[in-house]
């Protein structure tokens, strides 16, 4: 099937994942190694999409293939959709935690309307499993509020609360 999508909607929506698991990394308090575990988990959980939903043209699309034939190709790819996003947070004046966490449910939402408009209800529905599976991966990848990685709660308040409001937004 092929994808009836606008260069910048397919950006859109090969950024909302990686929004997802950026707010994910920010909404609880990991400290640094933390926080860097998560976005190393983030990262991971991104890229699976392709072997995770090797039928998915959608994800197949959006996410690089880094064992692909043209490993260049995929490369520039994910830097032209990195490129858009970095440009478009920067106009629209992202500069905090809070305003990103905004904008990633507004651009989820967005991604939602997109989804139920233009792909296939298969190709919707294992998008948003997907997405969520990259908050849910990033939430579980360290834990919050203990000390030098001991103790501390698998799942704080702020990520359950986070996840949640995902789900809500991308209808999941």
């Amino acid at each position: 099937m092929a994808l009836n999508l606008t260069e910048d909607e397919l950006h859109l929506l090969a950024s909302v994942p990686q929004m997802i698991g950026s707010a994910m990394a920010f909404a609880g308090r990991s400290g640094l190694f933390g926080t860097g575990k998560e976005m190393f988990v983030s990262a991971q959980s991104v890229l699976a999409g392709v072997k995770d939903f090797p039928s998915n043209a959608l994800i197949q699309a959006v996410v690089p293939d880094m064992k692909a034939a043209d490993r260049n190709a995929e490369i520039a790819q994910a830097r032209s959709a990195r490129e858009w996003g970095m440009a478009r947070m920067k106009a629209k004046g992202i500069d905090s935690a809070d305003k990103f966490r905004a904008q990633t449910l507004e651009d989820c939402r967005a991604a939602a309307q997109l989804l139920t408009s233009k792909v296939s209800p298969q190709e919707a529905s294992e998008y948003k499993q997907w997405a969520m599976a990259v908050a849910e991966k990033v939430a579980m990848a360290s834990t919050e509020g203990g000390f030098l990685g001991f103790g501390g709660e698998r799942l704080s308040t702020g990520e359950k609360q986070l996840l949640a409001e995902l789900k809500s937004a991308l209808g999941a």
